[in-house]
């Protein structure tokens, strides 16, 4: 028995699966039986989150039933954008001009922010800056993009309109208007998640891998948490780091896991030089995106499709693949793609686009992160900010936002 929801987080070998630095030491059980916070999850969110809370004033645990990095991280395609998944005219109108420009602002701090922690803290991932580029499809044509750049500049933010003869003389892209922005960036993102993790063990953080939590109780000052391993651990705060392997009791909330296809190239792909400063995504659904690696790879992913076992379908990975791949192409303008890396896994959205990040309903003392949409790496950002702070009595400004807006949803998850 467990406490979360189980899922093949990956189907096939992510192209980070064959990098190096992606490996981290653990424990197999745990070494105390009480800890200030106890982390279930050790992917990028948790290994952020316990970055953000091994400040030496705590003891920290974190816990998997998988190996670190094994999970969804690994699957990433690490475009880590500001730019959520609904647009800023879609968010003003869900939930007005103020909380949809906060929600846009706090996303960009969440990329400096943590640009700023990587080099701080020496962590080798191939992080690299970019911008943005948003073309038009058939979700979003050019007056729809126009009227997108506009309202982002009213806001504030970075946004330029490109028209369609400039698109074609820049990039060579041939369609009718794109937004290019400035507040972006990528990296290995199973080399991040280990960086974090050894980061937070060198600062006291323990770290445990294959035990899984089977039972859980709330006692009003503390948490208890049963493992497989017969043990059980209490804990002043817990909190579920475990992506689309929700809390069971969580499946209430107006959250839905569906599946995406990746794929990447060999090394020294042909590819037009500005895609090494750019991640590329078009307006479309389904969507397709893509990026450069530092190797000259070019990784693209996309196909969506609203079903959660639909990644585990080895036959719809080769179609899938070969779909994006030509899409791929025919958007950059190049030959057929040689296709190196094949991958697909579940991602959970919600109907704004923005993630669960707050207290399990009926108790103070558990907190989840889940609903990341594309903006897996920086919602993770912004949740060891907002838990983090909650935990040391701190008042954050978007907890209402992000935190506490999952409570009252009537629609089951996937």
């Amino acid at each position: 028995m467990t406490v979360t929801k189980k899922r093949d987080l990956h189907t096939d070998a992510p192209l980070w699966s064959a990098t190096p630095r992606i490996s981290v030491r653990t424990h197999r059980a745990p070494l105390g039986k009480t800890y200030d916070v106890v982390i279930v999850g050790a992917g990028i969110s948790g290994a952020l989150m316990a970055d953000s809370l091994a400040d030496g004033s705590r003891s920290v645990l974190v816990i998997d039933r998988r190996k670190p990095v094994g999970g969804s991280s690994l699957a990433s395609t690490a475009m880590i954008q500001h730019e959520i998944d609904t647009p800023l005219s879609s968010l003003t109108e869900k939930l007005g001009k103020e909380a949809a420009s906060r929600v846009w602002s706090r996303s960009m701090s969440a990329v400096e922010r943590l640009s700023d922690r990587i080099r701080e803290g020496g962590i080798h991932c191939g992080f690299q800056r970019r911008k943005t580029l948003l073309v038009s499809g058939d979700e979003l044509g050019w007056r729809a993009l126009k009227a997108e750049a506009e309202l982002r500049a009213e806001g504030g933010f970075d946004a330029e309109f490109i028209d369609r003869a400039t698109l074609g003389d820049r990039y060579g892209i041939e369609r009718t208007g794109a937004i290019l922005t400035d507040c972006s960036a990528s990296a290995n993102p199973a080399q991040m998640t280990a960086g974090f993790l050894r980061q937070a063990a060198r600062k006291g953080t323990e770290l445990v891998s294959g035990t899984e939590v089977t039972d859980i109780h709330d006692q009003g000052g503390h948490v208890e948490l049963s493992l497989s391993s017969g043990q059980t651990v209490v804990a002043g705060k817990a909190i579920f780091c475990t992506g689309y392997e929700y809390l069971k009791r969580l499946a209430l909330f107006d959250h839905d896991v569906v599946s995406t296809w990746a794929i990447a190239t060999k090394p020294g792909a042909a590819r037009p030089d500005w895609l090494d400063e750019f991640l590329l995504w078009e307006a479309s659904d389904p969507y397709l995106y893509l990026r450069s690696t530092t190797d000259g790879r070019i990784v693209a992913g996309g196909e969506d499709e609203a079903d959660e076992k639909a990644h585990l379908d080895k036959a719809k990975l080769r179609r899938k693949a070969e779909i994006i791949a030509r899409k791929a192409a025919k958007l950059l303008g190049t030959g057929p793609l040689d296709i190196d890396f094949t991958w697909a896994g579940p991602f959970g959205v919600t109907p704004d686009g923005l993630p669960i990040i707050g207290t399990v309903p009926g108790s103070d003392n558990m907190f989840t992160v889940m609903g990341y949409g594309g903006n897996g790496i920086t919602f993770s950002q912004i949740a060891s900010e907002i838990i983090p702070a909650r935990i040391a009595g701190r008042s954050d400004p978007d907890t209402k936002l992000f935190g506490d807006r999952s409570t009252g949803a009537t629609r089951r998850a996937a």
